[in-house]
This record gives C-alpha cells, sequence and structure tokens, in this order.
C-alpha cells in the first residue's frame, strides 16, 4: 500500500493531525546535554561558541550538535522563509549565515518528545565550519534526506535536517 500525501486533505493517527508523513515507529531519537565545546566560524567570524551543546542522536544519521541561542551571535543568522517538516521534531526553520545558504536551522517549537532541542540552533558542517573539543566536523556520506513537506510554507524539494 502506498499514499499519495500531496493528494490527501489530511492525515490522522487516531485524533492527531499528522503533518508531511508518519512517523516509522522504529525511529529512535536520543538527545544528551554535552559539556564539551563547540565553535561555529563562518571564515573568521564567530558564530557561534558554547561549552554546555547538545547532542542528538537519530537513526541513520550522523549526530547532530545544538547550541543555545544565547551562545549564537543572533546577527549572523539571515532567516529564511522556507520550511521543512520533520514527523518526530516539527516544523524546522532555516538560516542563511553570510553567504552560505541553509547553513543552520532550528524547530522553534519542537515537540514535546524532543523540547530539550526547542529553540536551539544546529549547523551544517559542509556549509560553515563546526569544531568540536577543537577538531572540525565533516559532514558523513548519506546522511541527507529528502523532507516530505507537504502543508503550507514547507519546501518539498529541500533537504531536512533531523
Amino acid at each position: 500500500m502506498a499514499f499519495a500525501w500531496r493528494a490527501m486533505d489530511a492525515f490522522y493517527e487516531e485524533d492527531q493531525r499528522i503533518l508531511g508523513h508518519a512517523a516509522d515507529v522504529y525511529h529512535r531519537i536520543d538527545i544528551r546535554p554535552a559539556s564539551r565545546d563547540l565553535e561555529v566560524r563562518d571564515g573568521d567570524r564567530l558564530v557561534a561558541r558554547s561549552s554546555h551543546p547538545t547532542v542528538l542522536y537519530e537513526s541513520g544519521f550522523a549526530p547532530r550538535w545544538y547550541v543555545p541561542r544565547d551562545d549564537v551571535d543572533q546577527s549572523a543568522l539571515t532567516p529564511v522563509e522556507a520550511q521543512t517538516f520533520c514527523p518526530y521534531k516539527g516544523l524546522a526553520s532555516y538560516y542563511d549565515i553570510g553567504d552560505s545558504a541553509k547553513a543552520a536551522w532550528s524547530y522553534r517549537d519542537a515537540y514535546a518528545e524532543v523540547a530539550a532541542v526547542s529553540d536551539m540552533v544546529s549547523f551544517e558542517p559542509d556549509r560553515v565550519a563546526v569544531s568540536l573539543d577543537g577538531k572540525r566536523l565533516e559532514p558523513e556520506p548519506g546522511q541527507g534526506v529528502v523532507s516530505h513537506g507537504i502543508d503550507r510554507g514547507l519546501d518539498a524539494d529541500e533537504p531536512q535536517h533531523p
């Protein structure tokens, strides 16, 4: 059986409307606080520095590091109108950093199950320099997925970030 997501008016699991697509019941997310040093740079500009980032481990993806907004130079983030949907975390908002398009994202109002990363900011290591304990993070092959954004304002052709 297959669902034509874009042809549906709405999709429900019990009484809850599901945006995008249904979640995989075998998909797992673990979120842990860390006391490691994370630094983000766009060229010479320091964008973020945190000694207490949060790491999100998600089935099939590289660990994603989230930084509290207080540890981010907000003037470095330029909001982008496009959003993507994650059935596990909610709506992601994106930011350009300098000339790097969609170099950061945030779940401004993440689902209750992942509230620990709500309104924190994560960064794309292939678009800006992200270092953890002095070692630069590199993108891992096969970590991108295509989003299934089907609601207002969602951009279904952009990569979705776990």
